[in-house]
């Protein structure tokens, strides 16, 4: 059948977009129809990241990271990634999509995080070909904002922001966050603890010190920290440590002052730290997640 110049005309040029704002995070719905769309131009590189859930099936796109080819293939519905947008990715659909994408800024996680006592926290990890029901159903809830945002609730917005940010920290963020229970700390000793081992990452400490910050014996101090946190303090401090590092593996710090910043009596003192919590050496972390 012949296609008239008025009948490619008609055709979408490309994806249909309404975005919503949510305090400091930016909620956007991309969805075509169409399965040859042009690939997209690179992204601006920005000090946040994006988290993009499938509202559903995608049979097949393209992903490149710093001009390189990333992945080339499809998604389920519910599936969830998560891109640094530090560094420069681009996307082609080639065949129909819907999705949101949830651009938060690194700065606006992480002041959630300081708020709730978890300063331990630097970034989320998500393995590739991960399915988040969670993200699926609070996006879900938040489509009729995207179609008329203007008589979207204030309250409800913030109230979702605050369990999508919840959810990102605990599952994809490594914190650790305690139910109503018997025998953890209250909330403010959550927060003196979390800040006093903070503040003391290279400086020499005991645990009677750090239990007297929260007004409890040393035995008992012990006990509760780890049902609040589900690990020791030295763990949790030695996590921090390696979290703190991988921040600074980020720069073009030498690995042996990253150590030192970061506590570690020296550079093999932090690789075997490093590798034990984080599965392989610092120097093959930087080369694998530092900006080209």
């Amino acid at each position: 059948m012949d296609m008239s110049s008025s009948d490619f005309a008609e055709r979408p040029v490309g994806p249909h977009i309404s975005s919503v704002r949510m305090s400091a995070i930016t909620v956007t719905r991309m969805r075509s129809e169409r399965e040859d769309l042009p690939i997209a131009p690179p992204n601006a590189p920005d000090e946040a990241f994006y988290v993009i859930t499938q509202l559903a099936d995608m049979r097949h796109h393209r992903l490149w990271r710093g001009g390189n080819l990333v992945y080339d293939g499809g998604h389920t519905r519910g599936a969830l990634a998560i891109t640094d947008l530090r560094e420069e990715w681009q996307c082609q659909h080639l065949s129909a999509f819907d999705n949101v994408r949830f651009q938060i800024p690194f700065a606006h996680i992480r002041a959630f995080a300081l708020e709730i006592g978890r300063p331990e926290f630097t970034g989320l990890n998500c393995p590739a070909g991960t399915r988040d029901d969670v993200v699926l159903g609070l996006t879900q809830a938040l489509l009729p904002a995207l179609d008329d945002p203007n008589a979207s609730s204030r309250l409800f917005l913030e109230q979702v922001t605050l369990a999508i940010l919840t959810h990102l920290t605990q599952t994809y963020g490594g914190i650790y966050l305690s139910g109503p229970r018997k025998g953890v700390l209250a909330p403010w000793q959550e927060k003196r603890a979390t800040e006093f081992l903070a503040a003391h990452i290279n400086v020499d400490f005991s645990i009677a010190q750090l239990a007297e910050k929260c007004d409890l014996s040393r035995s008992y101090f012990i006990k509760a920290f780890r049902a609040t946190f589900g690990r020791t303090p030295y763990r949790w401090l030695l996590e921090y440590r390696v979290a703190r590092a991988k921040d600074l593996l980020l720069s073009q710090m030498p690995i042996a002052e990253v150590a030192v910043a970061c506590g570690f009596a020296d550079q093999s003192h932090m690789t075997r730290v490093f590798s034990d919590i984080a599965g392989e050496p610092p120097g093959n972390w930087r080369r694998l997640n530092r900006l080209q």
